[in-house]
């Protein structure tokens, strides 16, 4: 399984932080800051166009070392060969992307704050799975709160890693470390910033400090 391929920084893309001109230097930054993953989430141009973009970030990623995951669609991960995909409540059933993309890929699962969903997920194959928002979040202001216990309480039930998502900043991020989160997975915090290098490595760096505890 690909279970030990997710932590460290997880940084998810968007289409007003990253217009179509300045994606690939905007995340090759972010990987040379130390990102670990790079998630492609767009969902309002048109599929030729993120094809277009997912191929060549996909190609960016694998030079740089980094993982490349796609966000909901299937035949975009396909397309761009991507690593993975990340799949939310509403989209694609974790066993038709499992049958679609092969048992290297890996699947990752929006949770919010359910144990329950976690494991369930876990049962059914899913590679990690990701909690949240922990913070107020610009991207999803209305997303369901999660709270510390429930990374707490994960790391006592489930096998896979974690991944923590909503408003994580280098400032609150290393008590969700702390709790368990696997991967810390930021927009605004890394793409909203003036160096985006320095952005991310800043978050980089709290796993390291976590480690020397």
């Amino acid at each position: 399984m690909n279970h030990s391929k997710i932590n460290g920084l997880y940084v998810i893309t968007d289409p007003w932080l990253c217009p179509n001109e300045t994606i690939i230097d905007k995340v090759a930054a972010a990987i040379a800051g130390g990102a670990k993953i790079i998630q492609y989430r767009d969902k309002t141009q048109s599929m030729a166009v993120q094809k277009k973009i997912a191929s060549q970030l996909s190609q960016v990623c694998h030079q740089q070392g980094a993982l490349f995951i796609v966000n909901d669609s299937l035949e975009l991960a396909q397309y761009s060969q991507a690593d993975g995909i990340h799949l939310g409540k509403n989209d694609s059933n974790l066993s038709k992307a499992r049958a679609c993309l092969g048992k290297e890929a890996i699947i990752g699962i929006s949770c919010y704050d359910s144990i329950e969903r976690a494991l369930e997920m876990q049962k059914l194959g899913a590679d990690y799975v990701a909690f949240g928002r922990f913070f107020a979040s610009q991207t999803k202001p209305d997303a369901p709160q999660a709270s510390l216990r429930t990374l707490q309480n994960s790391q006592r039930h489930l096998q896979i890693p974690v991944v923590a998502i909503g408003g994580i900043t280098p400032q609150n991020g290393a008590q969700l470390v702390s709790a368990g989160a696997n991967s810390l997975a930021v927009i605004h915090a890394v793409f909203g910033q003036a160096n985006i290098q320095e952005s991310a490595q800043a978050l980089s760096d709290l796993f390291h400090a976590n480690k020397s505890l």
